[in-house]
């Protein structure tokens, strides 16, 4: 039987729809083998992001935004192909780059709650783009915490966690 391009590439498919969920779970970046993709913040007040995965690449924009939530969706040496909450990005040097969780406020006036309840008592009330710290996750809700504010929120109103993703 002679196997052609296209069969090769539905056979292939089917593997991967059959077992993508686990392939989801278990996909590891080469160089830390930690999570991918996976969020992180920006540790400085800069950071230039460029077209590739070196000094030599064109710098596109700078990140003007300290503790920024970022997302790693690739490695190659020192370097992190990063994008923000608009999806824009490039790779950025790992040392720019901190495993400190942080999250954006997608809502304008998002309520932080007493505990993961939205008839629980209100602690706070979040502008629009808002740079908070991520705490601990449920299903359903994050603790977030933002110059001695803290509090609960629906994790569908902040981006920076995955929806899956549990924290303790």
């Amino acid at each position: 039987m002679k196997i052609t391009k296209s069969r090769a590439v539905a056979a292939a498919l089917s593997v991967i729809l059959a077992v993508g969920p686990a392939l989801a779970e278990t996909r590891r970046g080469p160089v830390t083998n930690l999570p991918m993709p996976r969020y992180v913040s920006l540790k400085t007040s800069e950071g230039n992001v460029r077209r590739g995965p070196s000094l030599t690449h064109k710098i596109d924009w700078i990140f003007k935004r300290r503790d920024m939530p970022l997302q790693i969706t690739a490695e190659y040496g020192h370097w992190r192909r990063v994008q923000d909450r608009d999806g824009a990005g490039g790779w950025v040097h790992y040392a720019l780059l901190s495993g400190v969780r942080t999250v954006l406020v997608e809502e304008d006036m998002l309520t932080l709650h007493t505990q993961p309840d939205p008839d629980a008592q209100v602690t706070a009330a979040l502008e629009l783009g808002v740079v908070a710290r991520l705490g601990a996750c449920t299903e359903d809700w994050c603790r977030i915490t933002i110059n001695g504010h803290r509090g609960w929120t629906p994790k569908t109103k902040i981006w920076g966690v995955a929806p899956e993703e549990i924290r303790e």
